[in-house]
Order: C-alpha cells, then sequence, then structure tokens
C-alpha cells in the first residue's frame, strides 16, 4: 500500500506530535509534511485540522483545503462531540469529526475509528489510482548491530529486485556517519543524500537522474552522507518529503537504515511497507533485536510491518532459530546461512552476489527476493534440533 502523506493544522506542537504517532500506528505507511512546497507539487492525502481552541479559524481553514483541494481528506478534531459543532464542521467541508479527549474512558474507541477512517481513505486513494503504475514498494533493512550484515541483506536485495523485475529500483544509504551501500557495488558517487535533502526545492525526477549513481545491474544508488553528523536530527522532515518524492519515481525503495534508530532512520520505519530486523543467531544480536522491537512500538512505526531476517545461520549454532522467535515473538521470515568466503569476496570485489558466483548463499538472495514479488517457493528447511539456549535474554 502506498504511503500516505498527511498534514496536521495546529499551533499546538504537543498536540501535533501525538496525532502524529496516532496516524502512524493505524496500520498503513504514513508521512508527515510540514506543508513544504516541492517540485513534485504533490499535496497531502490527509489534513487533521485542530478546532478544539479556535473555532473561526479552524473551520476558515477547513474551507480553504476544501476549497483548493477537492480529493482531500479533512478530519477535524474537536474537544467534545457536540452536534452543531459536528454539523458545522461538516458544512465547512470535513469528511471527518472526532473529539480528542486523552484519559477518558472513550479514548480507546475513538482512536480505533481513527485509524479505521485512515485506512478507508487509504483503500479508497488506491482503488482511484487501481489503473496507474503500481505503488511504491519501500524495504527498510534494520541492523540488530553493527556487523550483523544489514547492508549486505539490503545491498544484494536491491540488486536482485532490479534485476528480477527490470523496473525502477533505488538503494538509499540512510546508515548513520559513513554509509557503505556505493562501496559495497563498486561505484563511486558524485553526490549523496545530503545533496538531495539540500535541494528538496527543485528534487524531481529530472534532478534525481543528476543525484544518483548507476549500477551494471539496473540499480539506482542515492549514496549515503560522508560527514559524521549529517544527516541529523534536523535532517528528519527533509528526509521524509525525500522519501514521497522517491516513491513517486520508483518502483521499489530498498533503505539501509543501520543498527540504530535516530530521527532520520524512523522517518524511513514509518515509510515503509516492510521493515526487515537483521539479527544474527548470538546473545548480543538477539538482546539488541528485542529492544529495537521495543523501540519501534514506542515510535508507533508499525510493529505489525516487522520481518525478522536470520543472517548467518549455520549448524554450529547454539541457539536454535524456535528460541530466537521465542525471544522477539516474530517468526523468522527468512534465514542466510553462514558463507564468510563468499560474502567477503564479494565484499572485496564490489561485485554482489547474485552476479558474483552461484554459491548457496546467492540463491538464498534470489528466493527471498523471489518471496518478496510473491513468487513463493520455500523458504527455508525445517533447522536441525540444537542445544538448548541457556535463558540468557
Amino acid at each position: 500500500m502506498a504511503q500516505l502523506t498527511a498534514l496536521i493544522v495546529s499551533q499546538d506542537e504537543e498536540f501535533k506530535r501525538q496525532v502524529a504517532r496516532l496516524m502512524r500506528a493505524c496500520g498503513v505507511p504514513v508521512g508527515i509534511t510540514e506543508g513544504r512546497a516541492t517540485a513534485e507539487g504533490v499535496g497531502p492525502d490527509v489534513v487533521v485540522v485542530d478546532i478544539r481552541h479556535d473555532l473561526s479559524s479552524g473551520m476558515a481553514a477547513i474551507e480553504r483545503l476544501r476549497g483548493g483541494h477537492a480529493g482531500v481528506a479533512v478530519f477535524a478534531i474537536a474537544a467534545a462531540a457536540e452536534p452543531d459543532l459536528i454539523l458545522q464542521a461538516m458544512r465547512a467541508g470535513a469528511n471527518e469529526f472526532f473529539a480528542w479527549q486523552p484519559g477518558a474512558p472513550n479514548q480507546r474507541s475513538m482512536e480505533e475509528s481513527f485509524h479505521a477512517a485512515l485506512r478507508r481513505h487509504a483503500a479508497r486513494r488506491d482503488a482511484a489510482h487501481a489503473g496507474a503504475r503500481q505503488p511504491c514498494m519501500t524495504l527498510v533493512f534494520l541492523g540488530a548491530k553493527g556487523g550483523a550484515g544489514t547492508t549486505t541483506v539490503a545491498v544484494n536485495s536491491a540488486v536482485e529486485l532490479a534485476r528480477l523485475t527490470k523496473r525502477n529500483t533505488l538503494a538509499l544509504d540512510l546508515k548513520p556517519t559513513l554509509g557503505e551501500v556505493a562501496l559495497f557495488l563498486g561505484v563511486r558517487p558524485r553526490f549523496t543524500v545530503l545533496d538531495a535533502v539540500e535541494n528538496l526545492h527543485r528534487l524531481d525526477k529530472d534532478f534525481l537522474k543528476e543525484l544518483v549513481s548507476k549500477h551494471k545491474s539496473g540499480l539506482d544508488i542515492l549514496a549515503g552522507s560522508e560527514q559524521f553528523d549529517r544527516p541529523g536530527p534536523a535532517d528528519a522532515p527533509a528526509i521524509e518529503e525525500l522519501l514521497r518524492v522517491l516513491a513517486k519515481t520508483y518502483d521499489y525503495v530498498v533503505i539501509d537504515a543501520g543498527n540504530m534508530i535516530s530521527s532520520c532512520s524512523a522517518a524511513a520505519l514509518y515509510a515503509a511497507d516492510s521493515i526487515f530486523l537483521v539479527t544474527n543467531p548470538d546473545v548480543p544480536s538477539i538482546r539488541n533485536a528485542q529492544r529495537l522491537v521495543d523501540r519501534v512500538r514506542q515510535l508507533g512505526a508499525g510493529s505489525e510491518r516487522i520481518k525478522v531476517l536470520l543472517n548467518r545461520d549455520s549448524d554450529q549454532n547454539i541457539i536454535a532459530p524456535t528460541q530466537i522467535e521465542t525471544a522477539l515473538g516474530y517468526g523468522i521470515h527468512h534465514t542466510f546461512s553462514s558463507d564468510y568466503r563468499a560474502v567477503s569476496t564479494a565484499l572485496n570485489s564490489g561485485v554482489p552476489l547474485a552476479l558474483a558466483n552461484h554459491s548457496e548463499i546467492a540463491a538464498q538472495f534470489g528466493s527471498f527476493t523471489r518471496h518478496l514479488l510473491g513468487q513463493h517457493d520455500d523458504v527455508r528447511a525445517e533447522p536441525e534440533k540444537r542445544r538448548a539456549f541457556l535463558g540468557l535474554l
């Protein structure tokens, strides 16, 4: 499902933060815009208008939105559900009306109604665009710890997507401090993600062509920053805007988010159709994976979109996959075997596994990618029973 773009109209910053979190917990990807214009000229799908304290300006805002954007869904939020107020908001042009009463006994019911309204609008929007190109699929790869193999998995998955589908595919390096996506692919980029976020005012398809680097597989690469402190917290809104532009341009966007949840990687999580958590079968990785799952839930970024990838699996591992699944509360979506020689050769040569050899792990990336595309096959064999995990989590 394509990401919904939302705008929150309010002078209350705390209200805006709480509504943004509520929207992002609805089960579909939601990106929050600050109303900045881009070269694409794309407006929001949903606008939430705060009419709790200033009724006249709130109603005027609803009327302006309805007059200027006939297709936008307008959600009015008031302090109480008074019949006259509901009628007035609907006459002004609001599609939905909700009473914002944090801590009230019926607040949970309001949140469920809010989420249902968002999902209905997302379904209508997708149905209206059913004849257009397929929605962009955004895949985020998040590592349980440094060295878990997140970049390896993200890069090889992106190459396979581009190779198998022949559709517009981009690998975006959002890893904090010196990402390695371009390095792993043997590409020397002229520009990085910072050039994109600093030029949002003219970021369209033509300008993107100048910023990305091309790989021989057909994959486009938007390289990671070469600055230690950027992108930082101040760049998060620009990253959200960048992801919206990329979703209008590409069929698949594969994001290497590193192994930390920052404000910028959180923007990617909110936009993701699937969040692939890459972990290894060892105690530090599983402990960190537990913490990352908890953090995704705290952010309201859609924990139901998390899929666990077990990397470097072998018969020598002490911890069995079933024990990892119990510890994380998620089934293992896919397993990649441990093959140090094949992986290190690919990394040092800058040639991805899918293009370098016919090893077992290369075939596993092909299987994983076909599974993403709905071309299902046997994901993994049933693992052998291993020694019991010693309850270290």
